[in-house]
């Protein structure tokens, strides 16, 4: 239930301050003083759409904060969402709204904690249903029909409907994959010629190591100039170890050099460090001079191996040209190759299997549909039967109402086409309800609607924008029968310009424009507490003072018996202020009638009707 609702500088709200009660909660006012912009900031505090044209002119933040009372149900959705509960036990969702350079930046807070607006969603569905104008324009739309009736169908249908939105999905996509297949079959051929032509002369290429083709033309390199580098060797050999020319070698100069510094060790042990180093050079030299050596003796020419290592290079470049440009880009292409072959080629891809894939799931998802269907025939038989009971007591005593159900090509809501049919007048054919029904006959039936599925739904408050506009007289008494039996079970809040269904409200507000001054507080006109007279808009179109700065705000009054009276009395007019009082105090009378007829138990109903007769009679006083 809700308990609160707090706005900030919301449209034209400045502040307000509007504490709510059990049973039928009513808001009366002329049309324009700001009803429904209470009802957009409720909407707003529960994740519906804004604009930044709904935060108040010259602010740049506005703040809705709608209290609700706990049950079982939203405490276990708390603990899920891991959020703690606050002090008085009571659900806060609260909505802040930023304005920057024409752009509005929304923050969503459940006591205190931001949820995103998936979870805000989950949220409201608990909470509240908002019945807003315009929407008996929408009971023609057959897909909302549909939502209507799988929502009263309850959760065994909601889930089957959920298991043929996933068939529908895996039977679309194996579709899509059998079509691009047949669709791109030419190609994949041409495509798979191209690749095992390729992946042959790749194979053939034998590629593995990237660094082949560097080695390759280094080994070229040494087979190309070998009878140079065996000649070079030579030189360095005798240049380090022996010279045959009889010139000494570079070891026989360093042996030299170790010897007289061995002499002069005997005399001077400061130049062991020079000898060592000279010892170290001679070995190094001495090692030289092997290696080089055994390098010369080494090096043949090879002219077979020289042809053998020139063909593969041509070979590996011809590959990086195609498919390079350098080998290891070639390497990688020829494994890529590999994979799109086995992609195009391997099992399980075939247009056959395709085929059988496809048809399983198009098997599955005619078979998840029948069963959709007759969950929906059951759900439609109860729908049918409830909502006639409904319609009865809202002077419509005469009408008949089915749902038919024709078959269609299966899609993600399965494969029926739902359409609400109904004759109000006995002897006349069932017709899509568009087609037939008057304003007046479709304000009751989506009130007759929201009845039904008040029984099966848990939500705790039901709004009602003047839902019974286009109606009067005994169709209006009927639905305000209507709201009230419907406020036993849940918190009503209803916007109407119907005296007969404002006089059974538990709780009157009434909603009004004022204009204020700069110094007018932010306090007026909040809540149950006492309000101070607003500023009233200046008669006749005359301007306030020069230079005072005005503002038009949104106020709402809780309405004592008095002036319950008196707004009843505005509402329905008449020839005479005391004809129109007279009538006022007659809806309370018949209203509280109404209450002894209607409530639940004798104890509850006595009690109801002495207080609203007590009320009465203090009114008349």
């Amino acid at each position: 239930m809700l308990i609160s609702l707090h706005i900030e500088n919301f449209a034209l709200v400045d502040r307000l301050e509007l504490e709510l009660g059990m049973g039928l909660n009513v808001l009366t006012g002329e049309t324009g003083a700001g009803k429904s912009i209470i009802l957009d900031a409720l909407d707003a505090a529960l994740g519906g759409k804004v604009s930044a044209r709904a935060v108040r002119t010259g602010a740049d933040r506005a703040l809705i904060e709608a209290s609700f009372d706990l049950d079982p149900g939203l405490i276990a959705w708390l603990s899920e969402q891991q959020i703690e509960l606050v002090d008085d036990m009571s659900l806060v969702c609260s909505r802040e709204l930023t304005v920057n350079r024409g752009n509005v930046r929304s923050r969503s807070r459940v006591n205190g904690v931001l949820v995103n607006k998936q979870q805000m969603e989950s949220l409201r569905d608990r909470l509240l249903e908002i019945t807003a104008q315009g929407q008996t324009m929408q009971l023609g739309n057959p897909s909302l029909q549909r939502d209507w009736l799988d929502a009263f169908g309850g959760a065994a249908l909601l889930e089957q409907r959920e298991v043929v939105t996933d068939l529908h999905v895996a039977t679309q996509q194996a579709l899509k994959t059998l079509e691009k297949r047949r669709q791109f079959e030419q190609q994949r051929l041409q495509q798979l010629d191209l690749f095992e032509y390729q992946a042959k002369e790749l194979i053939a290429a034998n590629l593995s190591d990237p660094n082949e083709l560097t080695e390759l033309e280094q080994e070229r390199q040494r087979l190309s100039h070998s009878v140079e580098l065996q000649q070079q060797s030579y030189q360095v050999y005798q240049a380090l170890y022996q010279n045959d020319s009889g010139a000494l070698a570079c070891a026989d100069l360093l042996g030299q050099a170790e010897t007289t510094l061995q002499d002069m060790l005997r005399y001077d042990n400061q130049l062991q460090p020079i000898a060592d180093l000279v010892s170290e050079a001679l070995a190094q030299v001495e090692e030289a001079g092997r290696l080089i050596n055994q390098y010369g003796e080494g090096l043949e020419t090879d002219p077979e191996r020289l042809q053998i290592v020139e063909e593969r290079i041509i070979q590996l470049k011809q590959i990086c040209k195609k498919y390079g440009p350098t080998l290891t880009e070639a390497i990688a292409y020829s494994q890529q190759v590999q994979r799109e072959l086995e992609e195009l080629s391997g099992s399980g891809q075939s247009l056959e299997v395709l085929e059988q894939q496809f048809q399983e799931r198009e098997a599955e998802l005619a078979q998840a549909c029948a069963k959709l269907t007759d969950l929906r025939q059951r759900a439609a038989r109860s729908l049918e039967a409830l909502l006639v009971k409904e319609l009865k007591p809202l002077a419509m005593d005469k009408v008949q109402f089915k749902v038919d159900i024709a078959p269609v090509t299966p899609t993600a809501t399965g494969a029926d086409r739902i359409t609400f049919v109904f004759s109000p007048n006995p002897g006349e054919p069932l017709q899509p309800l568009t087609e037939i029904a008057s304003g007046g006959e479709m304000s009751r039936f989506l009130l007759a609607l929201k009845a039904c599925f008040s029984q099966v739904d848990s939500v705790g408050t039901m709004v009602f924008d003047e839902i019974d506009v286009g109606v009067s007289g005994r169709v209006a008494q009927a639905i305000a029968e209507k709201l009230h039996q419907l406020s036993r079970r849940h918190q009503v809040l209803c916007v109407t310009h119907q005296p007969i269904v404002a006089a059974m409200a538990d709780n009157h507000y009434r909603v009004n424009k004022a204009v204020v001054d700069s110094d007018e507080t932010a306090t007026l006109g909040r809540g149950r507490g006492k309000a101070k007279t607003p500023i009233e808009e200046p008669a006749n179109g005359a301007m306030l003072p020069a230079g005072e700065e005005v503002r038009t705000v949104v106020r709402v009054v809780v309405l004592d018996d008095r002036q319950r009276r008196e707004e009843l009395a505005e509402l329905a007019g008449g020839k005479s202020d005391q004809e129109a009082i007279a009538f006022a105090e007659s809806l309370l009378v018949q209203a509280a009638n109404t209450r002894l007829t209607q409530s639940p138990t004798a104890s509850t109903t006595k009690a109801a009707t002495k207080s609203a007769r007590s009320k009465t009679r203090q009114s008349q006083g």
